[in-house]
């Protein structure tokens, strides 16, 4: 939703500037935690409830988070709920990552393997990615069977698939045409 994104690229930019100036994974580790819980079904109906106060939703979504939030998440975690943003942490945090990733030339790397891969394998594959697409990469693994063999890699907008299942694809498109 182009709206949503509109609405959260200030937040986000006003958050990484403050994130700068201290710790940028330390912030970046904080972020991904309050979107998780801002996401949960739970805590959007506390967002949404108008019998509550909002030092009240602040107070009770600081306290559902592991980690201890320092002056500056507290005053954006206010700053949120007086504007009724809450909710949109989780498309916030997608920006501050977004921009996180800019300032480092690195990118998230969504790999899909059929198989688990182990540590070696991983290691092996990122750098071999990292060769590929010039940056350095940031991967997120998931196994999905239906692949048959191989691994699908999506970075950004670019798809990056050598799996059995894409083959057969192919080749079905092929002998079809």
């Amino acid at each position: 939703m182009a709206e949503l994104a509109t609405i959260a690229r200030p937040y986000a930019e006003a958050l990484f500037r403050v994130a700068k100036s201290g710790s940028l994974s330390v912030w970046a580790d904080l972020v991904s935690e309050m979107a998780q819980a801002a996401a949960h079904p739970d805590v959007k109906a506390l967002a949404q409830n108008p019998a509550l106060s909002d030092q009240q939703i602040v107070a009770v979504f600081s306290s559902v988070l592991k980690t201890k939030l320092s002056v500056e998440a507290q005053n954006f975690i206010s700053a949120l709920v007086e504007n009724g943003r809450l909710t949109l942490l989780p498309e916030i945090a997608a920006q501050f990552h977004a921009l996180k990733n800019a300032q480092e030339g690195a990118a998230d790397a969504d790999i899909t393997s059929a198989f688990a891969l182990s540590d070696v394998q991983l290691k092996d594959l990122v750098a071999t990615l990292e060769k590929k697409f010039g940056r350095k990469l940031t991967p997120t693994v998931k196994v999905d069977e239906a692949l048959i063999g191989g691994v699908r890699v999506v970075v950004g907008d670019e798809v990056f698939d050598t799996s059995v299942r894409a083959k057969l694809q192919q080749l079905h498109v092929a002998l079809a045409a």
